[in-house]
């Protein structure tokens, strides 16, 4: 027994030394060419050398073997021998030919190989062409990946090709396979009558949908009908996307990888092919379609009597615009009026309940551009949240909520079943703690002696704050001091809507983990729950996907904004500080919300401005001039830079400001320019 036990032992500590010296993480490389494969595990980051990267590119999600310890550092260095998935196959850049072969120099501020073209997989690319090209594969110990060509970029499509440069750079394909294309394609468009068998058939119910103008996918779709006097039966039904895309399939893979659309000013990268999104799940008027629904027997007030989860049939009566529907709010009159207006009631009622019970009040602006027929912005609109989007929102919520709290208490094993929650977290001490500071020199104080109250005192300080020139500031400093939400299995609630169960289940056609969230309500509802040992795995896949495509969101707006300011190039603009560094401050212009950096260096030739963070201002030395943010300013715009998407701007002395004591030469006290 003791040799036994002594064996197992050896074991275990060989297969814990085994799992310590290999390691799973992404490598991220610096401009130097060095990389670090990140494990996310207490004991740091894997250094890696150029050398060592054996075929790996930034981003991709490797297997790392330490190789090398730090005696004194502790340190880790280490040989990447696998890679596990690539963050990117499609890449833009430039072609480089010559008689025999030709090479493809990829568009990067990371260190990258060029890509070996053969010339049959050219497809008409010439000399020096901006194209699309994907990795086709890359054997350890060959020296370049071998690529082809997907398509040649215009000269005069620059807009275009940096839209699809940034959706490229962050790992989404500009493409879908053969294979998932033929895939959706086979997918009947007729539903079958045993199929409607087993659905609950919502036809003859008063259904519409709400969404913006150019909205091509509608996924949710509401159906009210009275019951009795002050109860009503109203459904919120969402494109049962899971019907479609099943597990094991190459679409369903595509998707996951993938795992959002992706929304940029001009165009929507599209998480599904155009067949699953726009025709077949596209909850389209004087269509049957196939549904996921929380129905819910509600009064008058908002009160929800009881609920009902499941799989189901609706045919949409209409397709409203949220600006229609905003229109019959407002002038209590036209189509399905009587049903708008208790819905939107009903809306609000719950959003004050919400409010009351702890949910966070921030508003942000949005904008929209307004793109001529090449795409190029001739105009930016700042979107309103009115209560048309108010409306939808709620139901939303009430749906989003119902159907986590109805999966919260199930167990398999003792254990709750595996599910992709959509979780906030409390503010963190260190960065609420100077922002409180702030917030008290505008008479703001906090409570922080629970999470709820904390919460409360936000809610106060923006009810005070409303209309005050402190109020947009107030509100962006706040919204920082915020987690971020994300995907999990370990539910703890959403802090900011107050909800102490949440998930998302309204939008399958765009967010794959809407996907997750219907297989395990079906497993559930079937009294079959699923254990889906890599759910976490899924969810942090997702939550990684969903901030790269925010990244790409903030860069395609970056660049519009930009291409929008080329055109007042030396212009002068009323401006919001919208941010402070030591290097400058940003101002966002009050006309077109287009955000730019003024820099230290021409600041600096009015006075000496130093940075004083806890202030999130820049104070001169010498005259005590303040740019703080939130404070209104005149900028000029001095360049536009495409290729960085960057905005520069400078100060103006406008009227009303005080001149730099550094202006002054006799050291005389600055005067109040006229």
């Amino acid at each position: 027994m003791g040799r036994k036990n002594q064996k197992q032992k050896k074991k275990k500590h060989s297969s814990k030394l085994q799992e310590q010296l290999l390691q799973k993480g992404t490598l991220e490389l610096t401009r130097s060419g060095i990389g670090y494969v990140v494990t996310g595990k207490e004991d740091g980051d894997v250094l890696v050398r150029p050398g060592d990267f054996n075929t790996a590119l930034h981003g991709d999600n490797v297997r790392v073997k330490v190789v090398k310890i730090n005696a004194n550092s502790g340190r880790k260095e280490g040989r990447i021998t696998e890679v596990i998935s690539r963050r990117q196959t499609e890449f833009t850049g430039h072609i480089q030919l010559s008689t025999n072969y030709a090479f493809f120099i990829p568009d990067s501020d990371k260190p990258m190989p060029d890509f070996f073209i053969p010339l049959d997989h050219l497809h008409g690319a010439k000399n020096k062409d901006r194209v699309v090209v994907k990795m086709l594969r890359w054997q350890p110990g060959d020296k370049n990946p071998v690529g082809e060509v997907l398509e040649v970029m215009l000269p005069e499509d620059e807009s275009n090709a940096a839209m699809k440069e940034i959706l490229a750079q962050n790992g989404f394909p500009l493409s879908f396979p053969e294979d998932v294309l033929e895939e959706a394609l086979r997918i009947p468009d007729v539903i079958s009558k045993s199929e409607e068998k087993h659905r609950k058939d919502f036809r003859d119910v008063l259904t519409f949908t709400i969404d913006p103008l150019d909205a091509k996918d509608f996924d949710d779709a509401i159906s009210i009908r009275s019951i009795k006097k002050g109860l009503y039966e109203i459904g919120v039904h969402i494109a049962d996307v899971s019907h479609y895309v099943v597990p094991e399939t190459a679409l369903d893979e595509e998707a996951y990888q993938r795992a959002t659309s992706v929304y940029l000013p001009d165009r929507v990268n599209p998480m599904l092919p155009e067949r699953i999104s726009n025709e077949l799940c596209s909850l389209r008027p004087k269509e049957d379609k196939c549904t996921y629904s929380a129905v819910f027997e509600m009064t008058e007030k908002g009160e929800v009597k009881s609920y009902w989860l499941g799989r189901t049939l609706i045919h949409s009566d209409h397709r409203f615009t949220y600006e229609e529907v905003q229109d019959i709010l407002e002038k209590g009159e036209g189509l399905y009026d009587g049903e708008i207006r208790l819905l939107n009631n009903i809306a609000q009622t719950l959003r004050k309940d919400r409010f009351k019970k702890g949910a966070i009040r921030f508003s942000s602006q949005e904008v929209r551009f307004q793109l001529d027929e090449k795409g190029k912005p001739i105009g930016i609109v700042v979107k309103e949240s009115k209560e048309a989007h108010q409306l939808i929102e709620e139901f939303m919520l009430l749906a989003n909520k119902t159907v986590a709290a109805h999966i919260a208490p199930i167990q398999v094993n003792k254990k709750p079943v595996p599910f992709a929650y959509r979780v906030h977290d409390t503010p963190d001490e260190q960065k609420l703690a100077p922002f409180m500071m702030f917030a008290k020199k505008y008479g703001h104080t906090f409570d922080i002696s629970s999470p709820s109250s904390i919460a409360s005192s936000f809610n106060q300080m923006l009810d005070d704050a409303k209309g005050k020139p402190e109020q947009h500031v107030l509100e962006q400093l706040g919204i920082r001091t915020m987690a971020k939400a994300v995907y999990t299995a370990e539910n703890i609630g959403h802090y900011g809507l107050g909800f102490e169960n949440y998930c998302h289940f309204t939008s399958p056609i765009r967010r794959y983990p809407d996907i997750l969230v219907h297989r395990v309500l079906t497993s559930v509802l079937d009294k079959q729950p699923m254990v889906d040992k890599k759910m976490e795995e899924k969810c942090k896949h997702c939550s990684d996907r969903e901030r790269a495509a925010m990244e790409c969101e903030r860069a395609g707006n970056k660049y519009k904004q930009v291409e929008y300011m080329k055109q007042f190039l030396g212009e002068t603009f009323e401006g919001v500080i919208s941010g402070t560094a030591s290097f400058g401050f940003w101002v966002e212009t009050i006309d077109h919300k287009c955000e730019g950096l003024v820099s230290i260096q021409q600041l600096n030739t009015y006075d000496d401005f130093r940075h004083i963070e806890s202030e999130y201002a820049l104070v001169g030395m010498r005259s005590g001039r303040t740019f703080r943010m939130g404070d209104k300013v005149k900028i000029k715009v001095v360049a536009a830079n495409l290729d960085k998407r960057q905005l520069d701007y400078e100060w103006v002395l406008g009227e009303g400001n005080v001149e730099p004591a550094a202006i002054r030469k006799d050291g005389k006290k600055a005067k109040r320019t006229k």
